[in-house]
C-alpha cells in the first residue's frame, strides 16, 4: 500500500497529459494528495484525470484567455493551493508566433506560467505554506535574457537558445516568486528533471529527433526517473531551505547561467512580463 506522504494537500500540475506531468500528478495522487490536471490535449488528459480522480483542466498556453479561464476554473474548484507545478513547456520554432502575437518560446515556457502563478496567488497564499515548483533545464546554460527584446523582434532567434533562455526565466521567475512572496509562506523552486524519454520535442523536428527515434534509449531516461526529482521537492513542501534554489535533478545548486543571479533582470523580467501578460 502507497504511504498517504501528500494527504491532505491539494496539488495543480501543468502539462499533465503525458510524460512526467501525468507521471507526477498520478504518484502524488497515490500517496493522498487532492491533484488537479491540466493540459492542451483533451484527449490525452481525460485518462490522467481519471486515474487522479478529477475532471481535466483543458488549456492552451500559446493563447493567454485559456491561461485566465484556467486559473478561473481553479479557483472555483479550491480555496487553497498547497503545491502548483509548472511543467508545461516545449521546444517551438521561434519563426512561429502564438495566437497573442509573441515567440511561442517566451510564451509557453515562461510567461503563461508567470500569468498563471500570478492570477493563483490568492489561493498560493491561502494555504499553510506552499510551494510553485518550476521545470527549468541544463539548457538555461545557452540562453541569454534580453529585457528589451523578448520576442526577438531585433533579433535573430535560433529555437534551442531561444528554449534555452525560456529555461533560464523559469529561474529568473523562481527568485522573484521567493523574494516577492515568501513573507506569505510560498516558496519555490527549480529544478532540471533530466533528458526525459516523451514527447518533448514533438513541436521541433531538430530538437525532437532525439526523442522520436531508438536513439533516445542511449541519451535519455524513463519517465518515472524524470518525474522523481518533482516528486521529491512535492514532499519538501514549503522547505525554506530550498526557496529560489535551482536543483539538476536531485543536486541542489545546479549549473546555471551568470544571469541567473543578476537582481536587475530578475526584478525586470518581473516587471516586463506583467506588462506582457497584461497585469501592469
Amino acid at each position: 500500500m502507497t504511504e498517504q506522504t501528500m494527504a491532505g494537500r491539494t496539488v495543480l500540475v501543468t502539462g499533465a497529459s503525458d510524460g512526467i506531468g501525468a507521471e507526477t500528478a498520478k504518484v502524488l495522487a497515490a500517496e493522498g494528495a487532492t491533484v488537479h490536471v491540466t493540459g492542451r490535449s483533451a484527449d490525452k488528459l481525460r485518462p490522467i484525470a481519471e486515474a487522479v480522480g478529477t475532471e481535466p483542466l483543458v488549456a492552451d498556453f500559446s493563447r493567454f484567455d485559456d491561461v485566465r479561464h484556467l486559473a478561473k476554473q481553479v479557483a472555483e474548484r479550491v480555496e487553497h493551493l498547497d503545491l502548483l507545478v509548472n511543467n508545461a513547456g516545449g521546444t517551438f520554432s521561434p519563426s512561429q508566433r502564438t495566437h497573442d502575437g509573441h515567440e511561442p518560446n517566451l510564451q509557453v515556457n515562461h510567461l503563461a506560467p508567470y500569468l498563471l502563478t500570478r492570477l493563483l496567488h490568492p489561493q498560493l497564499a491561502a494555504a499553510d505554506g506552499s510551494l510553485v515548483i518550476n521545470t527549468s533545464s541544463i539548457a538555461n546554460l545557452l540562453g541569454r535574457v534580453v529585457l528589451d527584446d523578448l520576442d526577438y523582434e531585433r533579433r535573430r532567434a535560433r529555437e534551442f537558445p531561444a528554449y534555452g533562455t525560456g529555461k533560464l526565466m523559469n529561474i529568473l521567475f523562481t527568485r522573484g516568486i521567493t523574494q516577492r512572496w515568501a513573507a506569505e509562506g510560498i516558496r519555490s523552486v527549480a529544478v532540471h528533471p533530466g533528458p526525459v524519454g516523451s514527447s518533448f520535442g514533438r513541436d521541433s523536428f531538430f530538437i525532437g529527433l532525439l526523442y522520436r527515434t531508438p536513439l533516445k534509449r542511449f541519451g535519455t531516461i524513463s519517465v518515472p526517473d524524470g518525474a522523481a526529482p518533482l516528486v521529491a521537492l512535492a514532499h519538501r513542501g514549503a522547505d525554506p531551505e530550498i526557496d529560489g534554489r535551482y536543483f539538476s535533478r536531485f543536486k541542489i545548486d545546479g549549473r546555471e547561467h551568470r544571469q541567473a543571479h543578476d537582481q536587475a533582470l530578475i526584478d525586470g523580467l518581473w516587471e516586463r512580463s506583467a506588462e506582457l501578460v497584461g497585469l501592469a
